[in-house]
C-alpha cells in the first residue's frame, strides 16, 4: 500500500500521514471469524495495572488468525483483503476446497484469487506454508514456528522477513529481522514470501490524539513528578538526575541493566540482534 500525505489544513495535519489502502478488498469482517475483544488497559486480572500507558482506544473485535495452517493438502483461494485493527499486517480471507473459511497475514505480492496452500511438497511461492526443511537455503520467509505444531510466533507484523541461512542437522539458521541469528527446529513450518503492508512503518501519526485511538495513553517524565513518586522527581526548577544512573520509577536501573530472564531458548540463539 502506498503512502497518503494529507493536507496542512491544521497543525495537527501538517506533519500527518496514512495509508492508501489500495489493496484492501472488503470492508466489513468475515461474521464467523470474529469475538469480542474486552479492554482491559493494561490490567491483569487483579485489576493492577502491568503495562502502563495503555487504555482508551477505539472499541474493534478480534480476528481469528489461523496461524498453524493445519489443513495439510487443501489448496485455498484468497477470497479478500481485509484491514485488521489488532495487528499491523493486513489478513486474507481464504477460501478453501473443503468448505471452510480462515484468516491468515497477507503476505506480499498475494491478491485476490491467488491459491495458497500448506504441504510438505507446496511450490516454494508468497502465501504457501511447509516445513523450513523442504525449503531452500536462502528463501526469505514469515510466520515462522518456534515449536512443532503450536502455531506461529515469529516474523508476523507488516512488511517483516526472515532468511533460511542454512541448515543443519536438526535445526536450520534464521536470520530474524532484528539481526539475530537463531536456530530453529527443521521440522516447524514458515510460510514462503515476506508479510504485506511493508509502508506501514513510515506511516507518521502527525499528532497525540491519533495514538490515543490506538489505547496509548500519556507517558509522564520521571524528572516532573514528585520523589515519592519518582527517583528522579524533585528539586527547585529542573533538576539532573542527582544519583548514578537513571533509573525505573521502582527505583531499578534503566540504562546498561540487563533485564531478560534466563529461557529455555536461549541456546538456540547463534547471535544476538544489535551492532
Amino acid at each position: 500500500m502506498g503512502i497518503r500525505v494529507y493536507r496542512p489544513t491544521s497543525p495537527g495535519r501538517r506533519n500527518m500521514t496514512g495509508l492508501t489502502y489500495d489493496e484492501v478488498t472488503k470492508k466489513t469482517p468475515e461474521k464467523a471469524l470474529i469475538v469480542p475483544q474486552k479492554q482491559r488497559a493494561g490490567r491483569n486480572v487483579q485489576g493492577r495495572v502491568t503495562v502502563r500507558h495503555r487504555g482508551s482506544g477505539v472499541k474493534r473485535m478480534l480476528r481469528v488468525v489461523d496461524f498453524k495452517r493445519d489443513k495439510e493438502g487443501v489448496p485455498g483461494r484468497v477470497a479478500a483483503i481485509e484491514y485488521d485493527p489488532g495487528r499491523s499486517a493486513n489478513l486474507a480471507l481464504i477460501y478453501y476446497y473443503d468448505g471452510d473459511k480462515r484468516y491468515i497475514v497477507a503476505p506480499d505480492g498475494v491478491g485476490v484469487n491467488d491459491v495458497v496452500k500448506m504441504a510438505g511438497d507446496a511450490d516454494i511461492k508468497p502465501g504457501n506454508t511447509m516445513p523450513l526443511k523442504n525449503m531452500p537455503t536462502g528463501t526469505l520467509v514469515h510466520n515462522v514456528e518456534t515449536e512443532v505444531g503450536r502455531g506461529a510466533k515469529l516474523v508476523r507484523s507488516a512488511g517483516t522477513v526472515a532468511q533460511l541461512m542454512a541448515k543443519e542437522g536438526d535445526y536450520v539458521l534464521l536470520r530474524l529481522p532484528s539481526g539475530e541469528m537463531r536456530r530453529v527446529r527443521a521440522e516447524c513450518h514458515a510460510t514462503v514470501g515476506q508479510v504485506g503492508n511493508v509502508e506501514h512503518a513510515n506511516v507518521k501519526l502527525g499528532k497525540a490524539g491519533r495514538r490515543r485511538l490506538k489505547g496509548w495513553r500519556p507517558a509522564v517524565r520521571g524528572t516532573v513528578m514528585t520523589p515519592r513518586d519518582h527517583p528522579h522527581g524533585g528539586g527547585e526548577g529542573r533538576s539532573p538526575v542527582g544519583m548514578p544512573g537513571p533509573k525505573t520509577p521502582w527505583g531499578k536501573p534503566a540504562l546498561g541493566y540487563k533485564t531478560r530472564k534466563p529461557k529455555y531458548s536461549d541456546k538456540l540463539i547463534v547471535k544476538r540482534r544489535g551492532k
